[in-house]
């Protein structure tokens, strides 16, 4: 599997306040945009997948929805965000 337990443990460590973080915005969107990577490349190589490239829709607004509930609550953790994680504005 793409995503196990320790991949995780290790997303959390490194965006979220600790290994445990599992509900802050960062730790989120950070987990988000690595399902995310994963799923184009898997859409890229199985063009009639459907299904999967319904998911990647599915989560990219999740994705989007928690970034503009950041940028509203807080600017700062908003724009350290989307520079750890190398995503555009």
């Amino acid at each position: 599997m793409y995503l196990d337990s320790a991949k995780k443990q290790e997303i959390f460590g490194k965006y979220g306040k600790s290994n445990s973080d599992t509900g802050s915005c960062e730790s989120q969107i950070a987990l988000f945009s690595y399902r995310i990577a994963h799923l184009t490349e898997h859409v890229k190589a199985n063009r009639k997948d459907h299904s999967t490239e319904r998911a990647l829709v599915m989560l990219v607004g999740k994705r989007r929805r928690l970034l503009n509930y950041l940028k509203d609550r807080d600017i700062e953790r908003y724009r350290a965000i989307i520079k750890a994680l190398g995503l555009r504005k």
